[in-house]
């Protein structure tokens, strides 16, 4: 893997007063100029998320699902979604210029180091992430820290109008509204959603009914979609790795602790993933043009 050369930094926006935010002489702190102050932390993520925007004391993912997480990432179940990403990347990477790509609910920065380590001009890209989750964006900074990560809402992007080129959502909640505004004219978005069969095998394991999910197309205000691509295929994740797999799951909380040694004690359980990629590019917005 070819290390990063980073571009110049995005301008970050303050989340108190939305001034924009400049980094100090001594490189270790972000402030606007009603001197509001934020520090980078010793990973080097930096932390916009003030507490009137937070709902608990540490939103996002715990500790524990963040353990899970990684557990069942690194251990390259979702190794073809994420080169199928990759691949998409390079394809609309104009040239193989240089771009600014965020990763939307980057969480540990999984998908930020796949792109870092599979597209062909990550030595061109600037790649920032940005996650709701402390824990998260901290074990993501410090394994990539050539990459730029901030801990924020994605429903408060606090980024300057049109900053990047390309953003990629991977099961991650958006504001449409936020995402138009932070991409440049006619940059691209992508988002991964899960397919009709998608982790099947684990649903009829806590489910009494089981219900394929929805497969209409997505329709952003603001984009244009050019095209879908669906990854299908099977993996056999151990019982520690199936336990790892539900806990990232938004059903997770539906199984409760007999459905869970029921689940642990099956000896091999094959499961189908089916992912849903969608490619959009920003259209011209007529009435400022």
């Amino acid at each position: 893997m070819q290390p990063l050369i980073v571009a110049p930094n995005i301008l970050y926006v303050c989340p108190v007063c939305g001034e924009s935010l400049q980094l100090n002489q001594s490189g270790k702190s972000y402030a606007c100029q009603n001197r509001h102050s934020f520090d980078l932390a010793k990973e080097g993520y930096l932390n916009l998320l003030p507490v009137q925007d937070k709902h608990s004391k540490e939103p996002g993912d715990s500790k524990e699902m963040m353990i899970a997480r990684r557990l069942f990432l690194e251990a390259g179940f979702y190794e073809p979604m994420a080169k199928a990403v990759a691949m998409m990347i390079d394809a609309n990477n104009r040239k193989g210029e240089g771009m600014h790509l965020l990763d939307l609910g980057c969480g540990e920065g999984y998908y930020s180091r796949k792109i870092a380590c599979h597209c062909k001009h990550s030595e061109k890209m600037a790649l920032h992430g940005i996650d709701i989750a402390k824990f998260a964006v901290a074990a993501a900074a410090k394994k990539q820290p050539e990459a730029q990560f901030v801990v924020a809402s994605s429903n408060r992007l606090p980024y300057m109008d049109q900053s990047f080129d390309f953003i990629l959502r991977v099961f991650a909640p958006s504001a449409d509204d936020e995402l138009k505004r932070v991409l440049k004219s006619s940059g691209y978005l992508l988002i991964v959603t899960p397919g009709s069969r998608h982790l099947w095998q684990l649903k009829q394991a806590i489910y009494a009914e089981v219900k394929e999910h929805s497969s209409e197309s997505l329709v952003l205000q603001g984009f244009e979609e050019l095209l879908t691509q669906r990854i299908s295929y099977k993996i056999t994740p151990n019982a520690q790795q199936r336990m790892a797999l539900l806990q990232m799951t938004p059903f997770a909380w539906r199984a409760n602790e007999s459905v869970q040694q029921a689940l642990n004690a099956i000896s091999e359980l094959e499961i189908e993933t089916d992912f849903i990629l969608t490619l959009f590019v920003k259209t011209v917005d007529i009435e400022t043009t």
